[in-house]
């Protein structure tokens, strides 16, 4: 078994004792609590103000909760809110499609899979929840990059890799295709991230219609593709749910 740092562990404990105690401690009554030396317990509140996860009242000089634990803390809520929402649509927009369906959000300049749901056929397929996908050449990625400007900064910002000879990398053609997602309201990806794969995505609001995610299908572009042209019918399906997720956000009718 990995050792355990020990540090880590006594600064865990002491914003479990500031989160669950009194709403503002003093060194001697936290030293003493978690029956450390003040000069530890000392180092360890020091750090933890200087990385925002704890304040000291000026007056009292009392110890509590700091803002970016909360901001941390409401991350976290807000993707797991997220996640449990579209657990329905998502399951429906499956079997509509019958084409697996990814729900993303903006994470260290990539999307990140909170949620996936298998095709609904027999195919052998792999959990994907937890894997990072770029931004530039993925329908999820595109309508972050559309709709969020902190995405689209990131975007613009990163070495963007070309991973078929049909991704998009030069930042005039990516403006222009983020134009078009905003004109339409989805984003598309045919072929420019897996040979042989489209997708196709559309924007979550939350009830500050701010875009908080994408949600999408992916599949081959035989089965997504009619005529030259994506299936309007799938267009619909994915435009349908990402509406009901963000009803259930609180998002005004759009």
């Amino acid at each position: 078994m990995a050792r355990s740092i020990q540090s880590l562990e006594r600064a865990a404990a002491v914003l479990r004792l500031l989160a669950g105690g009194e709403r503002r401690l003093g060194l001697s009554d936290i030293a003493s609590t978690l029956g450390l030396a003040k000069g530890t317990a000392h180092g360890l509140l020091r750090t933890l103000q200087q990385e925002g996860f704890v304040e000291q009242d000026a007056v009292s000089g009392r110890y509590q909760l700091g803002a970016e634990l909360l901001r941390l803390g409401n991350s976290y809520l807000d993707v797991h809110e997220l996640r449990a929402r579209a657990l329905v649509w998502s399951d429906d927009l499956a079997r509509s499609s019958g084409e697996a369906v990814y729900l993303g959000v903006l994470h260290h300049g990539g999307v990140l899979v909170v949620h996936h749901v298998f095709r609904p056929d027999d195919s052998r397929q792999v959990l994907e929840i937890g894997v990072m996908q770029p931004l530039h050449c993925t329908a999820v990625g595109k309508v972050l990059a559309a709709y969020d400007p902190v995405a689209h900064a990131e975007m613009m910002d990163a070495e963007r890799e070309s991973f078929t000879e049909r991704t998009l990398t030069s930042e005039a053609a990516l403006e222009e295709c983020l134009e078009l997602v905003r004109a339409r309201g989805w984003a598309s990806d045919v072929e420019e991230t897996w040979d042989g794969v489209a997708s196709l995505a559309a924007p979550i609001l939350d009830r500050r219609r701010l875009t908080v995610g994408a949600v999408g299908v992916t599949g081959a572009v035989e089965r997504l593709y009619r005529d030259g042209e994506l299936r309007p019918e799938l267009v619909a399906s994915v435009r349908d749910c990402a509406r009901a997720v963000s009803r259930d956000l609180g998002a005004a009718r759009f």
